[in-house]
C-alpha cells in the first residue's frame, strides 16, 4: 500500500472517530441535562426558580432546600422530612438483598450439583415467577401479610422483596455455577465434605462476581420499588420513594421545587453511588458464567 493511500486510511479513521465521539458526547450531555436541572435547582432559593432561571446557575447557593427535605419538609400531614423513610428502605433493603442473595446461592448450588427428580421443575416455577407482573400478586401478599401479622410494617416489605427476589437470584447462581466444574464437588464428597461445608468452602469463595450482580440487581430493584412499598406499607413504615411521592403531594400553594428537587437526588444517591462503586463489577459477573471452559 502506498504512503499517499496509507494516509488517506488514517485520515478517514480519525475522521470517523471523530464523529463518533462528538455524537456520544452530545448524547451524554442531552442524557445528563435533567440531572444538571435538578443538581442546580436544588441549590437555588425558591425566588429564583420562579424567575424562571431553572437552566441557570444559582445566583445565591444555598444547601437549605436540602436541609428542608431531609428534616423539615412536610409530608402528608406531618413535617418529618425525607431522614426516617430513607431509614426505613436501609432496613428493609439490606436484610432483603442479603438474604435473597444468600438464598439464591443455595439455590443455585443444589439445582446445579445436588441433582434430584422434579429439579428442572422447581427451577422452572422459580423462574416462572421472575415473570409476574407485581400488579397479579397484590391481593394475594396483601392477604398473606395479614395472615401472618405483618401488613403495614417494613418486615413486611422485607418478606415482600425477599419472595420476589429469590427468582432473580436462584437464575444468576444457577447459570453461574453450571459452568462450574462438577469434578471439584465430587472429589470433595469423597474426601468426607458434607453439603454445607462444599457450599462454604468451595462454590462460595467463588461466587464473588456473580454475588456483585445479583446485589446490584437487588438492590437497585427493590431500593426503586414503589408499587410494594405504597401498597404494604403505612405511614411510619414506609419507604423512600413513597415518601418522595408524598412529599410533592402534600406541598399545597406554593409548590418548593428546589425541596423537591434535592429530595428526589437524595432518593437516587444510594443506587447512583452503588453502580459507581461497583458497576464495572456488573458486566463482568454477567459475563463470567456465559462462556463455559
Amino acid at each position: 500500500m502506498s504512503s499517499n493511500a496509507s494516509a488517506t486510511v488514517v485520515r478517514t479513521g480519525a475522521g470517523s472517530r471523530f464523529v463518533i465521539y462528538t455524537l456520544l458526547i452530545l448524547f451524554c450531555l442531552y442524557y445528563l441535562l435533567p440531572l444538571y436541572v435538578m443538581v442546580v435547582n436544588s441549590l437555588k432559593p425558591l425566588s429564583e426558580i420562579q424567575a424562571g432561571g431553572m437552566m441557570a446557575l444559582p445566583d445565591e447557593w444555598t444547601l437549605a432546600p436540602w436541609a428542608s427535605a431531609w428534616s423539615t419538609a412536610q409530608i402528608g400531614v406531618e413535617a418529618t422530612g425525607l431522614r426516617p423513610f430513607f431509614v426505613n428502605s436501609i432496613v428493609m433493603v439490606v436484610p432483603a438483598v442479603a438474604i435473597s442473595t444468600v438464598l439464591g446461592a443455595l439455590n443455585g448450588y443444589v439445582l446445579t450439583k445436588w441433582r434430584f427428580r422434579g429439579d428442572t421443575i422447581i427451577f422452572g416455577l422459580l423462574l416462572f415467577g421472575c415473570f409476574i407482573p407485581f400488579q397479579m400478586v397484590l391481593i394475594p401478599m396483601a392477604r398473606m401479610l395479614g395472615i401472618v401479622g405483618l401488613a403495614g410494617t417494613v418486615p413486611g416489605l422485607i418478606f415482600v422483596h425477599l419472595v420476589y427476589g429469590i427468582g432473580f437470584s436462584t437464575l444468576y447462581f444457577r447459570n453461574y455455577y453450571q459452568q462450574f466444574p462438577t469434578e471439584l464437588v465430587r472429589a470433595a464428597m469423597i474426601d468426607g465434605a458434607g453439603f454445607f461445608t462444599i457450599f462454604r468452602r468451595i462454590m462460595l469463595p467463588s461466587s464473588g462476581p456473580i454475588a456483585v450482580v445479583c446485589v446490584i440487581w437487588q438492590f437497585t430493584n427493590i431500593w426503586n420499588d414503589f408499587l410494594f412499598g405504597a401498597s404494604f406499607s403505612d405511614f411510619d413504615s414506609q419507604p423512600m420513594t413513597v415518601a418522595l411521592n408524598n412529599l410533592v403531594q402534600s406541598s399545597t400553594g406554593v409548590k418548593e421545587y428546589n425541596v423537591h428537587f434535592a429530595g428526589a437526588i437524595m432518593a437516587a444517591l444510594p443506587t447512583l453511588l452503588v453502580y459507581i462503586v461497583a458497576g464495572r463489577y456488573f458486566v463482568r459477573g454477567l459475563m463470567a458464567g456465559s462462556v463455559k471452559g
